[in-house]
């Protein structure tokens, strides 16, 4: 069965929803939906207490560091932490009391080109069991690529089977995020869940859209139950009101 997935995104030091591609370089802030006045650790211990493991916490941009460490010393081993993670800080992460460090950029060279010797850098440094592999995306005319930096540039990684063939068998689970839907609440990418379903092979979360219930349950079956959701912006937990906290509680008790 699919599972709801929990996530603390931080952003200056503040957990916050931002519609998926509005953090950019320069002047302009993002687009937020959702800025929190509870602290990354009051989060952290309420997922906690539903026994939400395996939920991603993720730092946008620098200045997170400490409310990062906030969280994950809340619930030591309940959280992967993502955002600027790369072969030399993974383990401190880990030590901070990450369950797996997530990455994506630090897989990429200023052009997006995939560098293979980074990823073997990781698993060298870390292992495999507890790397996850961020391939959060944008649709393109060829079906989905993978975006770096924030999701601002895309790179020259195709999100297909086999891509997650390719990867597999040096990651623990895929983290998808996807970009054009994240924090619109207008409805998932079907065709993307249905992708990763089939594939199938490793742990999937998907992120992006949800909206209701109704999304929730079809990532279930689009993805044939082999696709986890988190659910960000319609969240009550995080300002929305499509979906209830307590309904994805009860969703993962089923």
């Amino acid at each position: 069965m699919s599972k709801f997935r929990p996530c603390i995104d931080l952003h200056q030091g503040v957990v916050k929803q931002i519609v998926g591609g509005s953090l950019r370089d320069g002047d302009r802030g993002p687009v937020e939906n959702f800025v929190s006045t509870r602290s990354p650790g009051w989060f952290a211990r309420k997922f906690r207490d539903a026994d939400l493991a395996g939920g991603h916490l993720i730092k946008l941009g620098p200045g997170n560091d400490p409310a990062a460490r906030e969280a994950l010393a809340a619930w030591p081993g309940g959280l992967q932490a993502g955002g600027g993670i790369h072969a030399a800080n993974a383990a401190e992460w880990l030590e901070a009391g990450a369950a797996q460090v997530i990455v994506t950029s630090t897989l990429f060279d200023a052009a997006g080109r995939f560098l293979p010797e980074a990823l073997a850098a990781l698993v060298k440094a870390v292992g495999g069991a507890r790397l996850v592999i961020d391939l959060s995306c944008r649709r393109t005319a060829t079906g989905w690529t993978v975006a770096m930096n924030r999701w601002q540039d895309l790179t020259e990684l195709e999100v297909t089977p086999a891509t997650l063939d390719r990867l597999a068998p040096h990651c623990a689970e895929f983290l998808i995020h996807a970009a054009d839907v994240e924090g619109l609440c207008r409805g998932i990418d079907a065709d993307l869940v249905a992708m990763l379903g089939r594939w199938g092979k490793l742990p999937l979360t998907y992120a992006g859209g949800a909206a209701s219930m109704d999304d929730v349950r079809l990532v279930e079956s689009a993805g044939q139950s082999r696709v986890d959701i988190t659910v960000g912006s319609a969240l009550d937990l995080f300002g929305g009101t499509g979906i209830t906290y307590a309904e994805l509680v009860a969703w993962n008790r089923r």
